[in-house]
């Protein structure tokens, strides 16, 4: 895009055709427009100081140019930019997670688990922008594929509480299901199992053998990467 100074306080319709963002994306393809041009699509107006790629392109400078970081902001923080409000901030946070649950294949598919990497690809698109812990346990049949997922609790930055008889509970109600896999986050994007990670995974595990349900693995997911508890040894 020939982004100019002028450009940057005209309306987008005072552009020329070929650097307008929604022009550009029909003539040439999606792949052709820069974030802040995708950004400011979906802004859809600016303000009378800036365009909408102006204001999308100050939005991802503060935020490093960092998508994922950009996707942790609550409605809240967005608003504190000038030039978006309420309606803006739910268009981003919106179009921000479409995006994050694309990456997900859908549970209906029944995905099935042969190592970290799969489970990893299934809990992501729950766990890795919240700015809270979350904690869920996929279920898997004989054929190790997932047939359902059951969301076990909510908690604070740094951490949260399990109740190993609620997992337990929803698992037996299943028939089909002969092994689970843990899963939660850890907002500081510090991958690593705490002490209490480990204690309670060994615990799950434990109930599980006398109910015959296999406990897998239990994975840690952050907005970059994840930790498996079964590749490391510690369950």
């Amino acid at each position: 895009m020939n982004y100019t100074e002028e450009n940057k306080l005209k309306s987008i319709k005072l552009w020329a055709v070929e650097d307008r963002p929604r022009e550009k994306m029909e003539q040439r393809g999606r792949k052709h427009l820069s974030n802040a041009e995708l950004l400011g699509i979906v802004l859809g107006s600016g303000s009378s100081d800036e365009s909408a790629v102006a204001l999308a392109r100050r939005v991802l400078n503060d935020n490093d140019n960092n998508l994922n970081q950009l996707a942790k902001m609550s409605l809240e923080e967005l608003q504190k930019f000038k030039g978006i409000g309420p309606a803006k901030a739910i268009s981003i946070a919106a179009a921000l997670e479409l995006s994050l649950r694309r990456m997900c294949t859908p549970i209906s598919s029944k995905p099935q688990i042969t190592q970290s990497s799969d489970a990893y690809d299934v809990l992501k698109a729950d766990l890795m922008d919240l700015p809270h812990e979350e904690f869920i346990v996929l279920l898997l049949n004989q054929a190790n594929r997932v047939i359902d997922r059951k969301y076990i609790s909510v908690g604070g930055v740094a951490g949260t509480v399990v109740d190993v008889k609620k997992i337990f509970r929803s698992v037996v109600s299943n028939s089909l299901v002969a092994a689970i896999i843990l899963g939660h986050n850890h907002p500081s994007d510090n991958p690593r199992p705490s002490k209490a990670d480990i204690e309670i995974t060994k615990k799950i595990k434990s109930a599980g053998k006398n109910l015959d349900i296999a406990v897998l693995d239990h994975i840690i997911v952050t907005s970059m990467s994840f930790t498996s508890l079964a590749d490391e040894g510690l369950m």
